[in-house]
């Protein structure tokens, strides 16, 4: 059932399934236990929807050359010069004014290739491969749209002072199946157009962009519904949390660091609760999170960025994350729940931890365990290639993941339970 956040809760009940937006680009879904009594915790498995790329700027019309070009900027920590001599369009959210003068909002991706990013050819720059390659954001990563002339002779739309060409307004409207002058704005994405595919000699890997973090997304998603049969059994709530914004640090309306979860978890526990005595402050302290993002796999050309015993490998199964400085949430008291998650199902699980000298990246997980008090667990996938247009994970490792989100939910509110040592933190 969808809920809107701008509407009452009242209807809440165990056994019920809901979820709701945020901004069109968060998600929260989740499945109230049959047996949930007021101050039972939350089981929530939290991830990012976001990944890097290049969007398009409130101006995108540019001409340079002679070109029909698109103005954009780099959006996360995006390897740029994988972005070059790619075949690429757009894909996001547009504003369309409807008959009536109405505003609403609809989602495009645009499937053939219109944009593309020309690499500048060694003959013009004969030291890059001693010099490497760092091109300028501003100046020398701007796709190309079309051949200005051609489009000033051709018969399409005409040439116009708006802020974005004519001619990718036409293709959008296209699309959509509106006209041009119904399109009032958008946010969009360059994207990569090429499939993923199944590679490797005998089908070992995965080709894909966004690994990070859509499969992490995807699996929490088809746990959590597959997760539906033992819903009876289940005396919390079972949570997926898919947050926006992770990529620039989270710190936004729809992102980790802004109160969606907590608004969740408050109204939920307050509806269920029924006026109950601390229902609210209980649930939080009874709640488990699962912060799951794609991990650092070992990379066999540059074994030396690992910490030796800490350098999981492609099929190795999931990876718990430590790291002393809480940039990722891991304690001894969560990585053992989920380890022992894993363990009755059969799961793998490897450590990463970040050699010493160099510095560690971060997630969800630290930013909600100290906003919400929530214990936690940082985990994800290892892959390689992280951050590139085109990333690679094992393909047995995505059915490890499936299956440890499918036992998280399926396990962890009775393994939490029979732990001993409340007071202690354990539950």
């Amino acid at each position: 059932m969808r809920l809107s956040e701008r509407q009452s809760w009242d209807g809440l009940s165990p056994g019920g399934r809901y979820y709701f937006t945020r901004n069109d680009s968060t998600l929260v879904a989740f499945a109230v236990g049959a047996r949930y009594e007021p101050g039972n915790g939350f089981y929530i498995l939290g991830a990012h929807t976001d990944s890097p790329c290049f969007k398009l700027k409130p101006v995108s019309k540019c001409t340079k050359s002679g070109y029909a070009m698109v103005n954009v900027e780099p959006y996360g920590g995006l390897l740029q010069h994988t972005w070059f001599d790619r075949d690429l369009s757009v894909a996001g959210r547009v504003l369309i004014r409807t008959e009536e003068g109405s505003m609403q909002h609809k989602l495009v991706k645009v499937p053939k290739p219109i944009l593309r990013i020309p690499m500048l050819a060694i003959h013009l720059q004969r030291d890059i491969n001693s010099t490497g390659f760092n091109p300028n954001k501003q100046t020398e990563c701007t796709p190309l749209l079309a051949l200005q002339a051609a489009l000033q002779d051709s018969e399409g739309p005409a040439v116009s002072e708006g802020r974005h060409h004519p001619w990718l307004l036409h293709i959008l409207a296209k699309e959509l199946s509106v006209k041009p002058d119904d399109i009032v704005d958008f946010d969009l994405n360059v994207i990569d157009t090429q499939a993923g595919v199944i590679g490797g000699a005998e089908g070992a890997f995965v080709f894909v962009g966004r690994l990070d973090n859509l499969c992490s997304s995807y699996l929490g998603l088809r746990a959590l519904l597959d997760s539906d049969v033992s819903l009876a059994s289940e005396a919390g709530v079972r949570v997926l949390a898919l947050f926006d914004n992770e990529e620039v640090g989270s710190a936004s309306a729809q992102g980790a660091a802004g109160p969606v979860l907590q608004d969740t978890i408050a109204r939920v526990a307050a509806v269920l609760g029924g006026g109950a005595e601390g229902a609210v402050q209980r649930a939080l302290q009874a709640s488990f999170l699962l912060s799951a993002d794609m991990a650092h796999a070992l990379h066999p050309n540059y074994p030396d960025r690992h910490d030796a015993a800490h350098a999981p490998r492609l099929g190795d199964g999931i990876v718990l994350k430590h790291n002393a400085n809480q940039r990722y949430a891991t304690t001894a008291v969560s990585a053992t729940l989920f380890r022992e998650v894993c363990r009755k199902a059969g799961v793998p699980t490897a450590d990463f931890a970040v050699r010493s000298d160099m510095g560690c990246g971060s997630t969800i997980g630290p930013i909600l365990a100290s906003g919400l008090g929530l214990r936690t667990v940082d985990v994800g996938l290892p892959q390689l290639s992280m951050h590139s247009i085109r990333e690679m994970c094992a393909v047995a490792d995505v059915g490890h993941g499936y299956r440890a989100f499918l036992a998280f939910y399926q396990t962890v509110s009775a393994l939490d339970a029979a732990l001993e040592g409340a007071d202690a933190g354990l539950a």
